[in-house]
């Protein structure tokens, strides 16, 4: 029986490579839960000493006072909610997702995004339905639309199987609240939800996140590589996208 001997090798052992993801903590998300927490203490304070929601009154969505002129509530509803089980689920929601996307978007531009979703789901809420309402779900659904495209858009760095579950995961969650949106007798704004989705997807497709390995064996870096004057374009067409929308009623009225 022979054996062969080993044969000498020169190559030296292989180093393990190490991808480095955006540090950054969701400053921007904690914030946003925190104040919109206190702004819910503050309703129910003088809910209880006024005996009607005093904030409400002043920063809901009420079609007949923005037509008025206080157009400030169609952006002010984001910060306020009718109950605590309604804060609990938007926060909630808001602190999840928002950890996830504000890593890669940074605080400034995770802001912006929140920011022109509320607008956007309030404008389209304004415009299509006459009821009064409130609550950072136009934000969260705009969060919601933003991952998704924020998913596809990158789906090269995070792999075809990954990026396909991720996506299914997100549009069963949406398609469950959207159903549950346009059920009889619901409370919930569905014009609204829809609104922040759009602007959310409208924001996010030329102005979110597109990741880039820079770097060489064995450390490699994940960066952003969309031109900051993208996503300032993108920010106004969805600003005066559906500022036109909200100038409907007051021409057609």
């Amino acid at each position: 029986m022979s054996e062969q001997p080993e044969t000498p090798t020169n190559e030296a052992p292989r180093e393990p490579v190490t991808v480095k993801m955006p540090g950054r903590k969701p400053i921007v998300t904690y914030l946003l839960v925190g104040i919109t927490s206190l702004i819910f203490v503050i309703q129910y304070l003088t809910q209880n000493t006024f005996g009607y929601d005093l904030l409400f009154v002043l920063g809901g969505k009420i079609n007949d006072a923005i037509i008025a002129g206080q157009v400030w509530r169609l952006i002010t509803p984001v910060l306020l909610h009718g109950s605590f089980l309604h804060l609990v689920m938007n926060m909630y929601a808001l602190y999840i997702i928002g950890r996830r996307l504000e890593r890669f978007y940074g605080g400034g531009k995770f802001l912006l995004l929140y920011l022109l979703s509320a607008y956007a789901g309030n404008v389209l809420s304004f415009v299509l339905t006459p009821n009064a309402s409130l609550g950072a779900s136009t934000a969260i659904f705009g969060l919601f639309a933003a991952e998704g495209i924020f998913i596809l858009q990158n789906r090269k760095l995070f792999g075809p199987a990954r990026s396909r579950q991720m996506i299914t995961n997100l549009v069963m969650i949406l398609a469950i609240n959207l159903i549950y949106g346009f059920m009889p007798n619901s409370s919930v704004d569905i014009m609204g939800h829809i609104g922040g989705l759009l602007g959310g997807v409208f924001f996010a497709w030329k102005g979110g996140p597109v990741l880039s390995l820079t770097g060489a064996p064995p450390l490699f870096e994940v960066k952003d590589i969309r031109k900051t004057a993208e996503m300032w374009l993108a920010a106004v067409v969805v600003l005066i996208g559906f500022t036109v929308i909200a100038l409907i009623p007051f021409v057609t009225g």
